[in-house]
């Protein structure tokens, strides 16, 4: 087999898990750069269940770049207040394999423009691509059961 000729190109749809083991995954990237999809954190300050969280993002035109920028945004909505800001860049090595390189801002809900100050986290991940995984709506069945009844007592 000869040399590639052509650069692997970044996909940013499909299954992704980071370094702590928190799934995301990101539906089709239309036209426009624009993608959403669904996030499922490994790691919450809350005590709440976590639950699958919606996210929605773009990124630059990868005809142009094959390893672009790209940035979204997690509403963490259902079982916290805060929400969550990813920028980053896709690599691709020259054996195609993917790495998402990202830094995030968290900004939590506070009472007073006085709390601001522990209002918000900063971090960076980093996300690898789950293979052979089937694509679309994955993480559902990912998702803890956080609203399973609980057991009612019976009578011995």
């Amino acid at each position: 087999v000869g040399p590639r000729l052509l650069p692997f190109q970044c996909d940013l749809s499909g299954l992704w898990r980071n370094e702590l083991r928190s799934l995301m995954e990101i539906h089709e990237v239309n036209d426009a750069g624009e993608f959403s999809g669904d996030y499922l954190t490994a790691v919450t300050a809350t005590s709440n269940c976590i639950r699958r969280s919606p996210l929605k993002g773009a990124q630059h035109d990868t005809k142009q770049r094959g390893q672009p920028t790209f940035g979204f945004t997690v509403n963490w909505e259902k079982f916290s207040n805060s929400t969550t800001v990813f920028v980053g860049q896709c690599f691709v090595d020259d054996k195609g394999k993917e790495t998402l390189k990202t830094m995030w801002l968290l900004r939590e809900e506070v009472g007073s423009p006085g709390d601001g100050w522990r209002a918000t986290r900063v971090g960076t991940n980093v996300f690898t691509r789950k293979r052979n995984v089937e694509r679309g709506k994955i993480l559902q069945q990912h998702s803890p059961p956080c609203d399973a009844p609980t057991p009612t007592p019976t009578a011995q």
